[in-house]
């Protein structure tokens, strides 16, 4: 959205400066005479290299960012603040340049008549489907305080559940990175100055030592193919993921991978029971929440099953049934959801639900991290171990000839 920078008189007659955000000049306009502005200049800021600006459009909201600013617009709304008056008190308090942007430009839409939901769907970087549906209902129902504080809570558990799934992937990524920087740096360095001494002892080598020289001598000598390769493999797998039936594979397949399959599938099964509970207690309609929770399912295989669910739902079938015709939500999961619906309590059910994945998640984590540890550490040491044998080998063989 456009900056607009002013220069103004405010009602004692003062002038001074106010900077804002704006969809046209007209608007902004009507921004400052809702203020009771008189407009001495306005003019749009120009749009040349701005570095402040191109950090504002670098930086990335997270979810912990609008966890924060749900649960303090929610005391604000709840203690009788008037909206306008909360959304600028959050622009002030916003350490995120790029929300803080946000939270003006929603601010002056506001004031100029438009509806808070239709306000932040124009800023989709900061406030998804999920978040705008939530608020709508929370303005249609008037009760925008407590939807707030379910998408605090939300968020929070969202948050959550991403921190212990990242925690489950830091050691292995990091032992990983070491291990290959260690194989690589070995490799490159190390063994050319082992090379030069086996030419000199002149005895055939052994196939170990032969093999680490080969790769020792193309990282050296085709770095930029290798280099080229992997940038290669990386964009063929980004764009072959792009497309329907890549990412329908790819999550398929994730969801078989040894130790961390399980993990995925609980995870998507506490996301899923979490966002979709949220929004039908806040009075969103089932099918809109199912339509938003398959946009945020995050596995292609998943949000098939929920768009198998929506059909069922639409031809007056069981969500139950729907879900449990992809094999991909565990069976006790269906059937809790089966109970909920003969009873008509789906959103506490899905509640339940989400709370026992989460707790299955954080037990998965422990395992894999238990496990992962001591086979990263063989791997690494492996690694190592086989460069150091091929270097030593020929020695070894020298000494049994010598002997």
């Amino acid at each position: 959205m456009p900056i607009f920078v002013a220069r103004v008189k405010n009602s004692q007659g003062k002038s001074k400066r106010e900077k804002f955000a704006a969809n046209s000049l007209a608007q902004a306009h009507t921004h400052l005479r809702r203020k009771g502005y008189v407009v001495q200049d306005l003019k749009k800021q120009s749009q040349g290299f701005d570095f402040k600006q191109l950090k504002t459009q670098l930086t990335h909201v997270s979810v912990k960012d609008k966890a924060v600013f749900s649960r303090q617009f929610a005391a604000l709304v709840h203690a009788g603040v008037p909206i306008l008056r909360s959304l600028s008190v959050l622009a002030q308090q916003s350490n995120n340049p790029k929300l803080k942007q946000a939270i003006l430009g929603i601010s002056t839409d506001v004031q100029s008549g438009v509806n808070l939901s239709e306000a932040m769907r124009k800023y989709p970087d900061c406030f998804d489907s999920l978040y705008v549906s939530m608020i709508q209902a929370g303005e249609v129902g008037g009760v925008l305080d407590e939807v707030l504080d379910r998408l605090a809570k939300l968020l929070e558990d969202i948050a959550r559940l991403q921190n212990q799934i990242k925690s489950a992937l830091a050691y292995p990524v990091v032992v990983g990175f070491l291990a290959i920087a260690i194989f690589i740096g070995m490799t490159v360095f190390l063994l050319p100055i082992f090379a030069n001494i086996f030419k000199e002892l002149g005895t055939e080598l052994p196939v170990l030592t032969q093999l680490m020289l080969s790769i020792s001598e193309v990282l050296r000598s085709w770095w930029f193919l290798v280099i080229l390769s992997i940038v290669a493999v990386s964009v063929t797998y980004q764009q072959y993921y792009k497309t329907q039936v890549g990412r329908e594979t790819i999550d398929r397949l994730s969801l078989k991978i040894p130790l961390f399959g399980e993990l995925i599938q609980k995870s998507s099964v506490a996301r899923f029971s979490r966002t979709f509970g949220s929004l039908t207690r806040s009075g969103v309609p089932i099918l809109t929440s199912l339509e938003i929770v398959r946009n945020t399912s995050g596995n292609q295989v998943v949000a098939n099953a929920i768009d198998t669910a929506r059909v069922e739902i639409q031809q007056g079938g069981m969500i139950s049934i729907a879900l449990q015709k992809e094999k991909v939500f565990p069976p006790m999961a269906i059937q809790m959801i089966s109970i909920s619906e003969e009873t008509g309590e789906l959103d506490a059910m899905l509640m339940k639900i989400a709370d026992f994945y989460e707790d299955e998640v954080e037990q998965t984590v422990k395992a894999l991290t238990s496990i992962l540890e001591p086979i990263m550490i063989v791997v690494l040491g492996g690694m190592i171990g086989a460069i150091l044998l091929s270097m030593y080998l020929p020695m070894f063989k020298v000494f049994d000839q010598l002997g």
